[in-house]
Parts: structure tokens; C-alpha cells; sequence
């Protein structure tokens, strides 16, 4: 399918046509009822299927698989941003695929060709460590043991990765500007040096758009500091 194709009407028409489609994401994302008049949610939604529609290509596999991915971390993005649920986690419940449902919503043919969409993002990723003299297996060889600590560095990289400063900064020096993620995020000297590759390696991942698939590799998903 070719969306760049489709003329303002006809785009409005398939944003109409698969309403039902957003709107199943949204609810596996935010776990509860939603309606257009009274949640932002859906109208993010409906913003991420139409920039989903302006950034697909062919080659970047099934159109609603990668419309799932650009969903779901719109919505992420934005329940950060408006604080409703200021707490993100590493979701390690099922297995990789469990967090946009794909064991139910597209068949064996479409999982191949979203690992080999992933593969190929990880690849890409792993040349620009190059850089940074880094290595994507740190993400592994390098994590956190315990849970609580893994999900505390990425709320740290997932505030980080929204400031241009830092991400300028970490894109110039190749180095992790502790002071100031130490004033943003109120995190202590001792834990930003001890975690700084990894966190380095979270941030390049949040604050790129053109790894959908990576940032989906990561599984997280929204979680709230009631629920630690």
C-alpha cells in the first residue's frame, strides 16, 4: 500500500475506514474504555495513524503492524509528557512480541517480516555505536539484574531524550553530560556513572524516529509508581 499516494479525501476516508483499527490499539495500550469526546488518548491515536500514513514506506513492512508501533509510542510519549501515568517500564510479562499483541493480530508471515524490519534497525543502530564506541550488545551483557533499577535508568534516558540540549550535546561529545542529567532528573553522580553506556545507548534509541521497531524491541510500556 502506498499512503502517500492517497489524496486529502481519500486519506480521510481510510482514517475513517479503520477507525475500529485505532481505536483497538489505543484500548490494548490504555487498558480501558475511551471515547473521542472525552479522551485525548484517541485523538492521539488518530494523529499517530496519520503520521503513520506520512512516514510509511514499502520497506518498512505490513502498514498496520508499523502503525501499531507509531501508535503506541505516541501514546507513550504523551502519557510522559501530561504526567497521567509518569512512570514507564521494561515490560517482561510475555515475550518480545506480547506488547502491541501480535500473536493475534497478524499472522506468521507478518511476525518474519517485523523481526526482519527489527534486525535491520538494529543493524543500522549498531553502526551509528560505532561512534560512541560502543556496542549493541552492552544493552545485554551490560542491563541491570534487578527491575526496579533497569526501569529507574529508562525513565532517566526517556526524560533525557526529550531535551535537545542533551541529546545535541551526547550527539557532539559522544559522552553523557552527567551534571546536567543530574539537575534534570535529580539522579545521583554515582548511579548516572556506573550506568552511563547504558543510559547513553537508551537515549540515541528514544530520541531517534527512524527506530519504530527498536523502541518497540525494548518493551516498554506505561506503568505507574503506585504499581512498583
Amino acid at each position: 500500500m502506498d499512503t502517500e499516494m492517497l489524496s486529502l479525501e481519500n486519506r480521510d476516508k481510510f482514517i475513517e475506514e479503520n477507525k475500529a483499527f485505532i481505536y483497538n490499539v489505543t484500548y490494548k495500550v490504555c487498558k480501558r474504555n475511551l471515547s473521542l469526546e472525552n479522551d485525548d488518548e484517541l485523538s492521539i491515536s488518530l494523529i499517530a495513524f496519520n503520521n503513520a500514513c506520512n512516514t510509511y514506506k514499502n520497506d518498512k513492512g505490513n502498514f498496520y503492524s508499523y502503525a501499531k508501533v507509531i501508535i503506541r509510542n505516541a501514546l507513550i510519549d504523551y502519557f510522559r509528557k501530561m504526567s497521567k501515568t509518569p512512570y514507564v517500564v521494561f515490560n517482561n510479562e510475555d515475550e518480545t512480541l506480547e506488547y502491541i499483541d501480535y500473536k493475534n493480530s497478524i499472522d506468521n508471515y507478518e511476525i518474519e517480516n517485523e523481526n526482519k524490519r527489527r534486525a535491520e534497525e538494529i543493524a543500522s543502530f549498531s553502526k551509528e555505536l560505532i561512534n560512541y564506541k560502543l556496542d549493541f550488545n552492552i544493552m545485554v551483557k551490560s542491563s541491570p539484574s534487578h527491575k526496579d533499577t533497569r526501569d529507574t535508568l529508562l525513565n532517566i534516558a526517556f526524560t533525557c531524550s526529550k531535551e535537545d540540549g542533551i541529546v545535541n550535546y551526547i550527539k557532539q561529545k559522544k559522552l553523557l553530560p552527567i551534571k546536567e542529567i543530574m539537575l534534570l532528573t535529580s539522579s545521583s553522580r554515582k548511579l548516572l556513572e556506573k550506568w552511563r553506556r547504558y543510559i547513553l545507548i537508551l537515549i540515541l534509541i528514544l530520541s531517534n524516529d527512524e527506530y519504530p521497531y527498536l523502541k518497540s524491541y525494548l518493551n516498554i510500556k506505561v506503568g505507574d509508581d503506585n504499581e512498583k
